[in-house]
């Protein structure tokens, strides 16, 4: 959907496709038809943008296809959706009965990380409305955070620097510009905001910037306004956001507050969860890991990484951050 901002810009909201993980073109098609269209139609609206997520076969399927390619669009089109964002995190098996570590490979160390969001890059480019020149994607903050020394840096740097160049190309070539944003998350090389600005300096291209997970910055107690000032004093652009709420639990010492966490506790995806203390931010890798024994202090709020839809809220005790996100959604327009 698109909304005029009073500064006249056009602001794009898309609906996100990952909810539904879809490996292959087939599954993609049938994605639109089953969840996405049906989402448009009971909206009311004529259009409906999404963040198409194309995993590994689905984006080589369409790269090696210029037909599928076109067949897609067509699709798109006729089911009134149009894609001006890509989700380029997960690589693969998102769907799989476990996904946890595996979500970080392959990581901007590998080759293959770059070959496949160029990929996607292209396939963007040629997705775009006839009327839409910008596009971006969110890609894995760099890597998670072991093992990565100042080796594995260069290499994450050298591979930004090349897709900076090969963004530049395709715009030549296709009058379309795609941006690619690092998305900070608790666990990675860059965890929060602040981490970003190092690396992205280093790379100093504007197509390479941040995409603001509004969970994962909840879940690392970042203060939005703090966070979005510091990437705009470091030239560092915000290209995209991602709007959802982190778990919230007010008083963790108590045993029906641990209790109600740990139905949140799930063998699929992690949830970092973190504490402010007096010395700092502290956290464990997984939900279970800070309900077990005294891993994570609990004498004041926890939050996890635990992606809370803005419709909704968990039942007492626990609750979310939505009310943090209204707080980051004005600043983060204005970026």
């Amino acid at each position: 959907m698109r909304f005029r901002h009073p500064d006249g810009s056009v602001v794009h909201l898309a609906y996100c496709t990952n909810v539904h993980p879809a490996e292959t073109l087939d599954g993609v098609l049938a994605q639109l038809r089953d969840h996405c269209e049906p989402v448009r139609k009971r909206l009311g609206r004529d259009r409906l943008g999404i963040g198409l997520w194309l995993a590994k076969d689905a984006a080589h399927a369409l790269v090696t296809d210029p037909a599928a390619l076109r067949g897609l669009r067509t699709e798109l089109d006729r089911r009134g959706l149009e894609v001006v964002t890509l989700n380029g995190f997960p690589y693969e098996g998102f769907g799989a009965e476990e996904v946890k570590y595996r979500v970080y490979k392959p990581d901007w160390t590998d080759p293959e990380r770059l070959s496949h969001t160029t990929d996607l890059a292209r396939l963007l480019a040629a997705l775009l409305p006839d009327d839409v020149t910008e596009g971006t994607i969110s890609t894995l903050p760099l890597a998670w955070r072991t093992p990565f020394d100042p080796v594995h840096a260069e290499a994450a740097r050298a591979a930004l620097t090349v897709l900076a160049q090969r963004l530049d190309a395709l715009e030549e070539l296709t009058g379309r510009s795609i941006r690619i944003g690092l998305e900070p998350e608790p666990g990675c090389t860059v965890e929060t905001t602040r981490d970003a600005i190092a690396p992205l300096t280093a790379v100093g291209h504007d197509r390479i910037g941040v995409c603001v997970d509004t969970c994962h910055l909840a879940t690392s107690f970042e203060e939005p306004q703090t966070a979005l000032d510091a990437l705009a004093a470091a030239g560092i652009p915000v290209v995209k956001s991602q709007l959802s709420a982190a778990l919230h639990a007010e008083h963790p010492h108590l045993a029906q507050v641990r209790q109600a966490l740990a139905a949140f506790d799930e063998p699929r995806f992690l949830h970092q969860t973190r504490t402010r203390t007096p010395a700092g931010l502290r956290g464990t890798d997984d939900l279970g890991q800070a309900l077990a024994g005294d891993a994570l202090p609990d004498t004041a709020p926890w939050r996890a990484h635990f992606h809370v839809p803005l419709h909704a809220a968990p039942a007492p005790p626990l609750t979310s951050t939505l009310l943090y996100l209204i707080h980051i959604s004005e600043p983060t327009r204005r970026s």
